[in-house]
C-alpha cells in the first residue's frame, strides 16, 4: 500500500493523461499564469528596488544628505566643521558656496548650479570623484578658476577639457560704464558622469574662487553633511542646528528629493498589488480546473469511498493536485524571474544599442539606464503569497469532492 495514499493518488491524477483535453488545457493555462505572474512580479520589484538604490547611491551621493547654514555668511566655519564632524551619525562634513547662473561656450548657453567646494573635503561627502570621466577634483586649484562640469552639460556647451567657459551670475556689478551682470571666464579641468540629471546642470569650482566671485572673503555659505543613516538625516541635522543656536538652520534631502523617493516606494507597493491580480487569475483557473476534474472523476471518487477512503482523504487528494500545480508554477516562475531580474539591465542596454535609441533619457528621468536589484526577501514574499493563494484555491473544489456520495455518483454507471 502506498502511503500516504492521498499524496500518491493526487500526484497520479496530476501526471495522468486525460481524455478531456479541455481540462488539460485549463491546467496548463493556470500553471503558465502562475509562472508569468511570479516572473513579472519578481522582475518589476527588482527594477523598483534598482530605482530606489540609484536614488540613494547616485542622486543622494551627489546632493547633500543635509546642510547646515546660517542667516549670514559663516566666518568661523573651520571650528563648526570640527564640531559637527564629532556628532554621532555624521560621516563627513565639507564647506560649500553655491551659485546659480548661466554658462556660455561656443555660442551655446545653459543654466547651471555651481558649487564652490574644497576638493579634499568634498570626497568625504560626495561620490563625484568615483565618476570622473576626465580630470580629478584635485585639479581645482585656488586662484586658477578651473571648473568641473557634468557630461551632459559639457555636451550642451560643446566644451572639452581645456576649453573656456563664461559663467554669468545674476548679481550686478557697478562699473563706470554702467551696471553689468557679474561674469567670469573659467577653464574646464574635468568632466564627470553619474548617469543622472545632475550631469546636465551641476558644475564645481574651488571654494576660494567661488568666494571671490560672490565676494564672501574667507566666509562660506554652509556645511554639507553626509550621514551614516540616510533616513536619520532630518533628525540629526535639525539636532545640530538647534545646538548651534538661533542663527543657524538645517535642511535635508527629504526637502529636495523626498517626493521622488516616496513616489518610488508608493509605485513599488501599488505595482506589486496590481500584479498580484495576475496570480489571483491563475489561482482562479486552478479552481476551475479542479472543479472540472472533480466532475470528471466522480466515479473514481465513489469507488475510492466504497473501498474505505474517508472524506478527509478525498479532500487531501484534490488539495495535493491543486497545490502541485501551484508549486511547479511558482518554482518555474521564481527561476525565470531571478534570471530575468539579474540580467534585465544588460538586456535593455543591448536592445537600446540594437535599435539605436534610449528608453530612459537623463534629460527626462533621474537616471539614464534601467537599474535592477534582486532582493531575496521580495522573492520569498512573492513565493509565499503565490503558494498560499494556490493552496487556498484548492479548498472549495476539494471540499466538494469530499462531499460526493458513492451511491449518488454510481447510480447511472
Amino acid at each position: 500500500m502506498y502511503k500516504p495514499l492521498s499524496l500518491f493518488i493526487g500526484l497520479r491524477y496530476t501526471a495522468a493523461k486525460r481524455d478531456n483535453h479541455f481540462i488539460s488545457f485549463i491546467s496548463l493555462t493556470s500553471m503558465i499564469g502562475l509562472i508569468l505572474g511570479v516572473l513579472v512580479l519578481i522582475t518589476v520589484m527588482s527594477v523598483m528596488n534598482g530605482f530606489d538604490r540609484e536614488l540613494r547611491q547616485r542622486i543622494l551621493g551627489m546632493v547633500p544628505h543635509a546642510v547646515v547654514k546660517s542667516y549670514s555668511p559663516m566666518t568661523n566655519w573651520q571650528e563648526l566643521k570640527c564640531r559637527i564632524g564629532e556628532t554621532p551619525g555624521v560621516e563627513g562634513v565639507a564647506p560649500f558656496i553655491q551659485a546659480q547662473g548661466m554658462a556660455t561656450a561656443e555660442g551655446n548657453v545653459h543654466g547651471i548650479l555651481m558649487n564652490g567646494i574644497d576638493p579634499v573635503a568634498e570626497q568625504d561627502v560626495s561620490i563625484v570623484q568615483n565618476h570622473m570621466m576626465q580630470g580629478s577634483l584635485t585639479d581645482l586649484k585656488p586662484g586658477e578658476f578651473g571648473i568641473i562640469v557634468g557630461d551632459l552639460l559639457a555636451r550642451s556647451l560643446r566644451a572639452r577639457v581645456g576649453d573656456k567657459v563664461t559663467v554669468i551670475l545674476p548679481e550686478a556689478s557697478i562699473t563706470p560704464a554702467g551696471v553689468f551682470p557679474r561674469m567670469k571666464r573659467l577653464t574646464v579641468v574635468g568632466i564627470f558622469s553619474v548617469g543622472a540629471e545632475l550631469d546636465g546642470t551641476l558644475a564645481m569650482i574651488h571654494i576660494d574662487d567661488a568666494a571671490k566671485l560672490k565676494r564672501l572673503g574667507n566666509s562660506i555659505e554652509g556645511l554639507r553633511l553626509r550621514m551614516e543613516n540616510l533616513f536619520a538625516s532630518q533628525k540629526v541635522a535639525w539636532g545640530i542646528a538647534s545646538e548651534l543656536g538661533s542663527g543657524y538652520y538645517a535642511s535635508d534631502w527629504t526637502r529636495t528629493h523626498g517626493n521622488l523617493f516616496q513616489a518610488i516606494r508608493m509605485e513599488k507597493t501599488m505595482v506589486g498589488l496590481l500584479l498580484m491580480f495576475i496570480i489571483a487569475v491563475a489561482a482562479f483557473n486552478i479552481v476551475s480546473t479542479l472543479v472540472m476534474v472533480v466532475t470528471d472523476k466522480k466515479a473514481d471518487i465513489a469507488i475510492l469511498r466504497t473501498m474505505g477512503a474517508t472524506p478527509g482523504e478525498i479532500l487531501k487528494i484534490f488539495m495535493v493536485q491543486g497545490t502541485f500545480i501551484g508549486v511547479i508554477g511558482t518554482g518555474i516562475g521564481v527561476l525565470l524571474g531571478v534570471l530575468l531580474a539579474t540580467n534585465i539591465s544588460g538586456m535593455i542596454a543591448g536592445i537600446e544599442d540594437m535599435l539605436g535609441t534610449q528608453f530612459l533619457s537623463s534629460d527626462v528621468y533621474f537616471i539614464s539606464y534601467l537599474p535592477s536589484e534582486l532582493q531575496w526577501a521580495d522573492v520569498g514574499i512573492i513565493s509565499a503569497c503565490t503558494l498560499s493563494i494556490s493552496f487556498l484555491a484548492t479548498i472549495y473544489p476539494a471540499y466538494r469532492a469530499s462531499k460526493i456520495e458513492p451511491a449518488e455518483a454510481l447510480r447511472y454507471e
